[in-house]
């Protein structure tokens, strides 16, 4: 299940466009969650990124220096809010298959 999005970059308007889509995505999905814009390049550095933009999903990076479609963003959203992903279920016996 998604905590958090975020969209990482130093405030070009390639990165701006990054987080407008994410938004639009997010909110065709019917997230309830905000995305949230993050233009401190330190933090980038810190996630071992060397190109910006970055989507961040729950504090991990699924994707970095590109700008892709609003329905593969949907896609990629999606892929990501499996509960079943839930750190929560990762020390169960069943592997999260229960």
């Amino acid at each position: 299940m998604i905590t958090s999005i975020q969209v990482m970059g130093s405030g070009c308007p390639t990165c701006k466009k990054l987080f407008e889509l994410t938004k639009q995505a997010a909110e065709e999905l019917n997230l309830t969650i905000e995305v949230e814009y993050v233009s401190d390049i330190q933090k980038i550095i810190d996630m071992g990124m060397l190109s910006s933009p970055v989507l961040v999903i729950n504090g991990q990076a699924v994707l970095a220096g590109q700008i892709p479609s609003v329905d593969k963003l949907k896609q990629i959203i999606g892929e990501n809010n499996d509960p079943w992903k839930n750190d929560a279920f990762q020390g169960c016996s069943c592997a999260g298959h229960c």
